[in-house]
């Protein structure tokens, strides 16, 4: 009997152009185009090993069982696995972040990018990275960019073959640091699969959605000039914008805290005093300070003093998804 097992590695990444609300839920595809950068400094592994001897899918997070809805959305996006590979073979599931899950740091991200590429090659499907991107997709959106390394670009489509995240710049195109300011380590009340479903009942998502376009073209051409000043004004909006849909969705979602504000006014008056510095946020109140390297420490110091803030983790731009192991075992 064949005992198989592969381990896989994948950073979350954070949305300068937000995927905010989908145009088809059950395959997550998109409402707009979105724009990211892995994190380099922070990652998942998990480890998936199919076992013949298993009478259900298991799933344990830092050693500990997880909680049963947590495991059947795993086991569900396991049946495409499955489907994929014609196996009927439950697997147990190990994972664990070296970050804070579920606070609005992408943890689904980087935890859905490498459960595809771990459960695919243990499987024993060789995946390219487009597949493997739109695999991820379907247990996060926003896992399919965490697929490709550096900048990366998630396209928007109405059919499943045509929605796939790419790089744009490699990791080592221009030294961002997102400096994140930890202002609660609580799992959010709202996830984001929920907050995706609430998106169309606010009546700023249309207008949000038809602008993103044109947002899109402006992160990228900024990113790929490395103009600083430009990119801060548009990823801002872009924020602005994602989070007024949720103030305003039927119930509205407030993720902010008074920390997450003192920051976000924090950030804008370092702006005017002249450092490179801008913020975004994801669904959650924690605040990503976006900065060039170069004044990163001194950034991060500011932070710390704001009251409020806990932490501060640093990351500049990471690969891509990875295996990190992966071994067939004969029993």
């Amino acid at each position: 009997m064949t005992d198989q097992a592969a381990t896989a590695r994948a950073h979350p990444n954070i949305a300068f152009i937000k995927y905010w609300g989908n145009r088809d839920e059950v395959l997550r595809l998109p409402a707009n185009s979105s724009l990211s950068m892995n994190l380099g400094e922070l990652h998942t592994t998990t480890t998936v090993q199919f076992d013949p001897s298993l009478a259900k899918d298991e799933l344990s997070l830092k050693g500990k069982a997880a909680e049963p809805g947590q495991t059947a959305r795993v086991s569900q996006f396991l049946d495409l696995v499955r489907q994929m590979a014609g196996s009927n073979t439950f697997a147990r599931v190990e994972s664990e972040n070296n970050f804070p899950s579920g606070a609005g740091i992408a943890s689904s991200s980087s935890a859905f990018a490498a459960l595809a590429l771990a459960a695919s090659a243990a499987v024993g499907l060789t995946l390219d990275e487009q597949a493997l991107s739109q695999l991820a997709r379907r247990g996060s959106g926003s896992a399919s960019r965490s697929v490709p390394g550096g900048f990366v670009e998630w396209r928007a489509a109405d059919r499943d073959e045509d929605s796939y995240a790419f790089s744009i710049a490699p990791a080592e195109h221009w030294a961002l640091t997102d400096c994140i300011a930890i202002v609660s380590e609580q799992h959010k009340s709202t996830g984001s699969t929920q907050g995706h479903s609430l998106a169309a009942t606010s009546p700023l998502q249309a207008a949000r959605v038809q602008g993103a376009e044109q947002r899109l073209e402006l992160c990228r051409a900024a990113i790929m000039n490395k103009d600083f000043a430009a990119f801060a004004q548009v990823v801002e909006l872009d924020c602005h914008l994602m989070h007024a849909v949720m103030m305003t969705s039927q119930p509205g979602l407030h993720y902010w805290l008074p920390a997450s504000v003192a920051v976000m006014q924090a950030v804008r008056d370092w702006r005017s005093a002249g450092i490179p510095v801008c913020y975004t946020l994801d669904a959650g109140p924690n605040i990503h300070v976006l900065c060039p390297v170069e004044v990163a420490d001194r950034v991060t110091r500011q932070l710390q003093e704001i009251d409020g803030v806990l932490r501060v983790l640093g990351s500049g731009p990471g690969g891509p998804a990875r295996l990190v192991t992966q071994a067939n075992r004969i029993e």
